[in-house]
């Protein structure tokens, strides 16, 4: 046990050096500028893409509240920034950014981009769609980190922060459109397809302003399929040709097309009541952990769309890579080791897990369950409706349970350390060493490896699996198949039927 923590510390001790040289390396050069790549020229090949959309729902990327939409509206508009499979930010309409203090954040956009009606996009066109998205179902949430847009000059936007906050510039995704609509009423992006309908079809059609853009798919058919089982069965009949699904459901899709897994920013945790009962010993907390294998939960409960956390942060992102310190595989002979240091008597080693009815939770809490009894707890497993699971969360009516939280693309972890905070429910953050060290990173004042030393010392809530979502596709379409969440057809132009 002596050497398994030894290792945990000099990991963490590495951490902060490697991350200490990387801040040093930041603060040498705060403004960043993005170099974009050129689209290789390919040719015509006209075919029966397809996509669904729901009817009902708005096209206007604000107003929209269906994944459905939100897919296709991907083709129609772009934002300053797109983040890419591991979670690193990649220029879109930005062409550089910079922090100015620890609340303002710059941004510059290239002169001479335009809509698809030609009008040119200038940083009051940027102002307008952060107004918009402020208050839209898709990006109300992430963008409540930032306060307020105003505009520098044509081609600079000043972004003030709600609180300090040094990856900002990764919230910066949401869709850049136009105050006007065309003279069909559809809204006006930037992106390389835009609206169009003909005989009563909606479908997308070739944005000629992107010169360099030449696909073969010219024409994109938009098909009504609102639910989402028929949008499965649709897919797997060839009805349609492509979507994505989140799989948040929890139920197992019957997909019978060509399938990719695509990394998803959702935590799968254990939340934890810090605040009574035998969990408020950070030994038993550091037991949980320590049986939870996450390898396991993530193909059995899952079906192997998810990846193991090994860090609070998402596993395939640059910073997660840098923190982890968690294993995939469960340690019973450690986690029995920190019982007994606990100095929990074992009569009194009985733990309640509360789920909600989502399948893929109630799958953990079982294999937590046995995997927590291995190790020597009594276990019962409490499984509620959403409401009264919810309402129990709040008023803290558990030991532990089982949660998913959507984490911000800026991997901002304030819901958890922050008063009110939708995922603080059991963290005491009165005397939480490690909501102090977090707030420290953000404000600059300590490295990120001071936060995952006190996370790992106090365990307010165990990471288990980052989820993914799938891609799924016609077995007749072609080609390196490239996508992620927020960039689903990021080559487009390189797909071909047979």
């Amino acid at each position: 046990m002596i050497k398994k923590y030894f290792s945990v510390f000099l990991s963490l001790a590495l951490i902060l050096v490697m991350l200490s040289a990387c801040s040093s390396e930041k603060n040498e050069k705060n403004d960043h500028t993005v170099i974009t790549q050129a689209v290789s020229e390919i040719v015509e090949d006209p075919s029966g893409f397809k996509l669904s959309y729901t009817q009902s729902d708005s096209l206007n990327p604000f107003y929209s509240d269906t994944l459905n939409n939100q897919v296709v509206q991907n083709l129609v508009f772009e934002s300053l920034f797109v983040l890419d499979e591991s979670y690193e930010p990649q220029p879109m309409l930005a062409t550089s950014y910079s922090y100015e203090g620890k609340k303002t954040l710059t941004v510059t956009i290239a002169s001479g981009n335009k809509f698809s009606n030609g009008d040119e996009i200038t940083s009051q066109e940027v102002i307008y769609s952060f107004n918009e998205a402020k208050n839209s179902p898709h990006w109300q949430n992430s963008l409540k980190a930032i306060s307020s847009a105003s505009a520098v000059s044509d081609t600079v936007i000043e972004f003030k922060l709600a609180y300090a906050n040094p990856n900002a510039h990764r919230l910066l995704t949401f869709a850049i459109a136009s105050e006007k609509t065309d003279k069909k009423g559809y809204p006006i992006g930037s992106g390389r397809y835009k609206f169009g309908d003909g005989n009563g079809t909606v479908f997308l059609k070739v944005n000629t302003n992107k010169k360099d853009f030449e696909p073969r798919f010219t024409k994109i058919s938009l098909i009504n399929i609102a639910s989402e089982d028929s949008i499965e069965n649709a897919i797997n009949i060839g009805n349609i040709s492509y979507t994505f699904r989140d799989l948040s459901s929890g139920k197992n899709v019957k997909i019978q097309c060509n399938k990719k897994a695509v990394n998803l920013n959702n935590l799968v945790y254990i939340g934890i009541n810090c605040t009574s009962g035998i969990t408020q010993n950070e030994n038993i907390r550091k037991a949980i952990s320590l049986a939870a294998d996450r390898d396991a939960i993530v193909k059995s409960a899952f079906q192997g769309y998810a990846k193991s956390a090994l860090s609070v942060f998402n596993s395939s992102s640059a910073l997660g890579k840098q923190t982890s310190v968690f294993d995939k595989s469960s340690d019973p002979s450690a986690a029995r080791q920190a019982i007994e240091q606990s100095k929990i008597k074992s009569k009194d080693l009985k733990i309640d897990i509360l789920t909600n009815s989502n399948p893929s939770r109630v799958a953990v809490a079982r294999m937590m369950k046995q995997e927590l009894e291995a190790v020597g707890f009594k276990v019962t497993i409490n499984k509620e409706k959403n409401s009264a699971f919810k309402q129990k969360v709040k008023y803290k009516s558990f030991n532990i349970y089982i949660g998913e939280t959507k984490i911000p693309n800026d991997m901002n972890l304030n819901s958890f350390f922050t008063s009110g905070g939708a995922t603080s429910s059991g963290i005491n953050l009165d005397s939480s060493k490690t909501a102090k060290a977090y707030k420290g990173y953000l404000d600059s004042d300590n490295e990120i490896g001071s936060f995952v030393l006190n996370f790992t010392q106090e365990m307010p809530f165990i990471p288990l699996a980052y989820r993914q979502g799938m891609i799924c596709y016609s077995k007749s379409l072609h080609g390196d198949m490239q996508g992620y969440v927020d960039n689903y057809f990021s080559n487009i132009q390189d797909w071909y039927y047979n």
